[in-house]
């Protein structure tokens, strides 16, 4: 990774709960292998300092994403709190989101055409992200510290791991170990089969619901159901609820959602507003459409992932007649992304050529560095769920075999959130397994 000059760091100081929060500001390089001259970004980094361990090491956060922001605490718990414990704690908002220089529908049309954007847009992947972190760590004037990285994040830790170990004390890592090379549609092939069996469990915890979902699908087909936001709402976009299976909670969430869609007016079925209004908040990007745009692009590396992905999931989908949306009882898809949400989706329609771009795109630098990984001395513990929808077990534990002195901590207790809903003990686990 090229070396760029430190730059001047902002910083402003409050106080939340016993604690010292710094908000620190950062330029840096849009491309980092270009690091002089050309044009820079602003990163967001919000630094939590528990009272009394101002001389504590730091560890920086990764969240998950592609494109979410980092944590803002309200309050101290979870895993920040026992991470607090033994260091100071920095909230990376990774570029693109948050308090960094944003990339969204209103930014990226400042850029250009697509093609543009899709240039832009190549230098917000995990190599860019471990750039940003090396210019903050030089910043703070730090010589190593700890990765904390939860899902994408993890995978970003790994990148970190291939190209700037020397700048690392120890990673730590929640279901986020990729794959280090292949094409995407091993992966995809893998969450898809995944997502297939937590619709088995679905079903069989809830028949009643899943009846109510065919008879909701059925109804899509014969009549036209708008979004709050304009748009009608398809079976195909419907399906997307599935997601919500890759938590821990999300069998009873999808439940509840389903337990009363229905309504009469002036003597016709319809679907009951407050229905519409929450399948419209979760299957939007409004939000977050950078997640849209580069969840695939985090699998693209080139030749070690057999060029470009040309849309993985969707192909794949289409060889797994069980997810057929025509059928009438189509099962509920997972964590992917498909070209006709661009289409649907009024927050992606203006994105949808730079999204076909970045689909097409072959020469993607690789992320990791395999001959890197399997001479690493960096202590290393990683998190694998052995039911996890998002990042297939197999994948990650070719990964964990392939990183010299990595720790893999194998657990069925978790779905992919795991850090959330145990955030406490999942870390203390996890640096026990780190240092026994």
């Amino acid at each position: 990774m090229t070396a760029s000059a430190p730059e001047r760091l902002e910083t402003t100081s409050h106080r939340i709960d016993g604690h010292r929060l710094h908000e620190h500001r950062l330029a840096v390089p849009l491309d980092h292998a270009r690091p002089h001259g050309g044009e820079t970004l602003e990163v967001f980094a919000r630094e939590v300092v528990r009272d009394g361990g101002e001389d504590r090491p730091r560890l920086i956060w990764f969240q998950g994403g592609p494109g979410n922001r980092a944590n803002r605490p309200e309050s101290i718990g979870g895993w920040l709190d026992r991470a607090l414990e033994e260091y100071r704690v920095v909230l990376l908002d990774q570029r693109g989101t948050g308090l960094s220089t944003p990339a969204d529908r209103q930014t990226l049309a400042e850029i250009g055409d697509a093609a543009a954007q899709a240039r832009y847009l190549a230098h917000f992947r995990a190599d860019a992200i471990v750039g940003d972190a090396e210019c903050l760590r030089r910043a703070l004037g730090v010589t190593r510290w700890s990765v904390l990285g939860q899902s994408f994040g993890g995978f970003i830790a790994t990148a970190y791991l291939s190209a700037a170990p020397a700048s690392l004390r120890e990673v730590l890592i929640t279901a986020g170990l990729p794959a280090l090379t292949g094409a995407p549609d091993r992966v995809y092939e893998l969450t898809f089969a995944q997502t297939a069996r937590r619709n088995g469990e679905f079903a069989q915890r809830y028949p009643q619901d899943a009846a109510t979902l065919r008879d909701v699908a059925a109804h899509l087909r014969e009549t036209d159901e708008r979004l709050p936001s304009g748009e009608r709402l398809s079976v195909r976009r419907l399906l997307l609820l599935g997601i919500a299976l890759g938590s821990a909670t999300g069998l009873e969430g999808l439940h509840y959602l389903l337990e009363d869609p229905f309504t009469t007016v002036h003597g016709s079925r319809r679907l009951r507003e407050r229905f519409l209004r929450e399948v419209g908040a979760k299957v939007s990007f409004a939000g977050n459409p950078l997640y849209a745009l580069l969840h695939e692009t985090i699998y693209a590396q080139g030749a070690a992932s057999e060029g470009a992905t040309r849309w993985s999931a969707e192909r794949v989908r289409a060889q797994l007649p069980a997810f057929d949306p025509d059928l009438d009882a189509p099962l509920l898809t997972g964590e992917h992304i498909f070209p006709w949400q661009f289409e649907e989706d009024p927050a992606l329609v203006p994105l949808r050529e730079t999204a076909h771009l970045l689909a097409e795109r072959e020469d993607f630098p690789a992320l990791y560095d395999p001959e890197v990984l399997a001479h690493n001395e960096v202590p290393v513990a990683a998190a694998v769920y052995h039911d996890d929808m998002f990042v297939p077990r197999e994948l990650s534990l070719r990964t964990a075999a392939s990183t010299r002195g990595l720790r893999p901590l194998i657990t069925n207790e978790y779905q992919h959130d795991g850090i959330r809903v145990d955030g406490r003990h999942l870390l203390d686990r996890l640096l026990t397994t780190l240092r026994r």
